[in-house]
């Protein structure tokens, strides 16, 4: 790969934002050129694709939670998933929750900011007595809380039953493509990229807003990484969650940490060119792959999801509530800057190092 010159860079950028601003997506071999931007480049490379956040989301950021209905035992093997066929991951594992464990987390994640729940359940797709206890949760969740969104993600769908969801209140239906079409057999064999593509495309004919997004760092190549990103795009998402592989113990790629923080940024603000009108969630993977630059991808997402994982736990949502409001963000729907209760927890009187016996905080 040859380095752009500096004037390089600042062209493709500037080009990249002003069509963006005009909602027009970028070629793929510009998207290309963004990924290979270098790390000096980042501020640049997150400062144009933030204009474009900006005008399309301004400062708010939404706020989403997953409800994991059924956890593990899986059928399928996709390489990435601890909850995969032939895991060894020490995981929760747990056949379906009732409606009202299900509707009493989903309360508490509305309760503090949250925007859409996403009921998601392990397995190759739903059974019709599995789409009829979804249909349960979700009628138990719009009951209580009408104006917020039900996203659903059960799998591979078979006829009828997206139409069934929709009916029953469900607003979206997430099921990710992961990578591209043609790396899609290095991490499953069990079921292909068509079908992924089809089970989309079966919800949004339903009426369910279409999700779909993909994971990185399982040895995609760039061209790979593009790829996928117009391939959602034909889809027409209405949200794409950007998920970052977490390489857990007992899965083919376990130990595979390919990721930098900067790669991640470049990822993210080749998607917000893709994307520039539409929701790009920071979804799993953020915290132990972008670190202390999470902050930094609030400017090219517009949505991140709080609380914890279908099978990790998240970073703590007072936590993330602080990092929105420390980067000039609000909560979507909060009519000022959403801050947790006790900022005086935050200081902490010193007890160690000079003038203790305890060793200083080296």
């Amino acid at each position: 790969m040859v380095s752009m010159t500096e004037s390089g860079v600042e062209e493709l950028l500037g080009s990249l934002s002003a069509k963006a601003l005009l909602r027009r997506p970028p070629t793929r071999e510009e998207a290309l050129a963004v990924l290979e931007t270098d790390d000096d480049d980042i501020l640049e490379v997150v400062g144009a694709a933030s204009r474009v956040r900006r005008r399309f989301f301004g400062r708010r950021v939404k706020l989403n939670h997953l409800v994991n209905m059924k956890s593990g035992l899986c059928p399928e093997d996709c390489g990435y998933c601890s909850q995969r066929l032939g895991s060894t991951s020490e995981i929760l594992k747990y056949s379906w929750i009732g409606t009202e464990e299900a509707a009493g987390n989903a309360e508490r994640a509305i309760a503090a900011g949250a925007k859409r729940v996403c009921l998601v359940a392990s397995g190759r797709g739903p059974a019709d007595r599995d789409i009829s206890r979804v249909a349960d949760t979700v009628a138990a969740i719009k009951g209580t809380a009408p104006e917020v969104e039900v996203c659903v993600c059960l799998g591979l769908l078979k006829p009828g039953q997206a139409e069934r969801l929709r009916e029953a209140g469900a607003d979206a239906y997430n099921h990710n493509l992961n990578t591209s079409e043609e790396n899609y057999g290095q991490i499953c064999s069990t079921h292909g990229f068509e079908d992924r593509v089809r089970t989309v495309n079966e919800a949004k004919q339903a009426g369910l807003s279409p999700c779909s997004g993909a994971i990185f760092g399982m040895g995609e190549t760039d061209e790979d990484i593009v790829d996928v990103a117009f391939a959602l795009r034909e889809l027409d998402p209405d949200s794409v969650p950007v998920n970052f592989l977490i390489p857990f113990e007992g899965t083919p790629l376990a130990g595979r940490w390919d990721l930098t923080p900067q790669r991640c940024l470049r990822i993210l603000a080749m998607f917000r060119f893709v994307f520039p009108d539409v929701e790009v969630r920071l979804a799993g993977g953020r915290e132990i792959h972008l670190r202390t630059l999470q902050p930094l991808a609030l400017h090219l997402a517009n949505s991140i999801f709080l609380g914890d994982y279908l099978t990790s736990e998240g970073q703590p949502g007072a936590d993330d509530l602080q990092m929105i409001a420390d980067a000039g963000f609000v909560v979507e729907g909060a009519d000022e800057q959403t801050l947790p209760d006790a900022r005086q927890d935050l200081v902490t009187l010193r007890r160690r190092g000079a003038g203790t016996d305890l060793p200083a905080n080296t």
